[in-house]
């Protein structure tokens, strides 16, 4: 979104320092900044004000500043997360009514990746970057849209009571996709109840003529009764818009058969796992709620790509087959993962797993219940850093390559954990040959 730098200091009620420039977008991290980009200076773990002038350097032709400008042009605010999630909201009012929402404990990231794909075969459509679905990349997604989007695909994603509430007054959905309810962030919100309430509060706020996607098994009567907009179920074999897998080829892409309201037919996925029936599933029917026909809306979603550390399959140079599904984990999307491995035809299936964060009292019988379900699936694990799955334990990234080194050559590997663990930086070294000479 184009905006000269003295609205955006109007906006703010700001002060303008330096030239009036045009700003398109903007970045919060001078490392992948895109020239034309306005530049957010955020103050976390290290003050952003550091990295203005390496921004500036980049292409970046103003920026904020809570700070004395160092030159160039700047807009000097009071504090500068508080400013972009103002310009967010400014964003928002000059876009289009037609926003999907999407949350969910699982699943978020790939159903905004394949709604937008539905979208866009009919509409201009824009989408949250990779999962910038938080209170900085939520308000970025908004500032990034391009002059004539015509609809537009938000991930909100929440750790903390009210996260949710608070990023739907600011994006305002008019449809809003509810992948499930389950137990990532049960530290936090409040074991499942608090998931519930969480998750939940995203169609409280939808407008009466809206529409609310919910999963089948979540929409409970008091699930219902929070929102005022036209609910739509879906599932696997049950809803409203119904799943089934019909067939799989040798890299784990579904094909699968959708059934609704609106129609019907057959759809090979390009993202993996028997999983992504209902992903598929709840994509098509919040594109025909914005107005998309069905047989676009299912063609764009076969042609949707998925988003990078999630069910990536590719061979290392020694032949090994990695299943890299290494962005995030919960206990629901552990097992989905596992299920996707056990259906590789492979002489040995292994599993690299990290810790799954943020699962307050549920941690440890979660982990075990994981551990439990590989050992059913005729499933090794190699456990990183942690017990609690039991398997083989090693230390580190450097243990788990070296137990690697060890299999034989059409073995095939998953990569998860959570995020915080940086098992994405193994299935790296794994990409580039990292593995040890046996």
């Amino acid at each position: 979104m184009r905006l000269a730098a003295s609205r955006v200091a109007e906006v703010l009620g700001a002060e303008l320092h330096g030239p009036d420039v045009e700003v398109d977008g903007a970045s919060v991290d001078s490392r992948t900044i895109t020239p034309g980009q306005l530049f957010v200076p955020v103050v976390a773990d290290r003050d952003g004000h550091d990295f203005v002038p390496a921004a500036c350097a980049a292409g970046s032709p103003a920026y904020l500043t809570s700070q004395e400008p160092v030159g160039g042009t700047a807009v000097r605010v009071g504090d500068t997360a508080a400013a972009l999630w103002a310009l967010g909201a400014h964003a928002r009012g000059l876009l289009p009514d037609r926003v999907v929402g999407i949350t969910g404990s699982v699943g978020k990231t790939t159903v905004k990746d394949l709604v937008a794909g539905a979208l866009s075969v009919a509409l201009a459509t824009h989408a949250t970057r990779d999962s910038y679905n938080n209170e900085l990349g939520v308000p970025l997604t908004l500032l990034d849209a391009p002059d004539g989007v015509e609809a537009l695909v938000v991930e909100l994603g929440a750790r903390f009571p009210g996260d949710i509430a608070r990023l739907r007054e600011l994006t305002r959905p008019t449809v809003g996709v509810i992948t499930s309810i389950g137990s990532a962030h049960l530290e936090h919100l409040g074991g499942l109840d608090g998931v519930r309430r969480e998750k939940g509060s995203l169609i409280e706020g939808l407008p009466v003529a809206g529409f609310a996607v919910v999963h089948d098994v979540d929409c409970t009567p008091d699930v219902r009764a929070r929102t005022e907009a036209q609910v739509v179920t879906f599932g696997v074999g049950r809803g409203d818009v119904r799943a089934t897998v019909v067939g799989r080829d040798a890299e784990l892409r579904p094909t699968v058969r959708i059934e609704s309201p609106w129609g019907s037919g057959e759809v090979a996925l390009s993202v993996r796992g028997d999983h992504q029936a209902a992903n598929a599933a709840a994509a098509v029917a919040a594109a025909v709620c914005v107005g998309v026909g069905f047989d676009r809306a299912l063609a764009g979603v076969g042609r949707a790509e998925g988003s990078r550390l999630r069910g990536e399959y590719w061979r290392t140079p020694g032949g090994l087959r990695v299943l890299n599904d290494s962005y995030n984990a919960s206990p629901e999307s552990v097992a989905a993962a596992l299920r996707a491995l056990a259906d590789v035809d492979a002489p040995r299936r292994v599993a690299v797993l990290g810790e799954m964060a943020e699962l307050g009292e549920a941690s440890a019988d979660a982990h075990r219940r994981m551990g439990d379900l590989a050992t059913s699936l005729g499933i090794d694990v190699i456990a990183v850093g942690t017990r609690a799955y039991g398997g083989t334990v090693v230390e580190d990234r450097a243990g788990a390559l070296a137990v690697v080194a060890t299999l034989p050559p059409e073995a095939v590997v998953l990569v998860k954990a959570s995020r915080s663990v940086g098992l994405d930086l193994l299935a790296d070294q794994l990409r580039e040959g990292g593995v040890p000479s046996r």
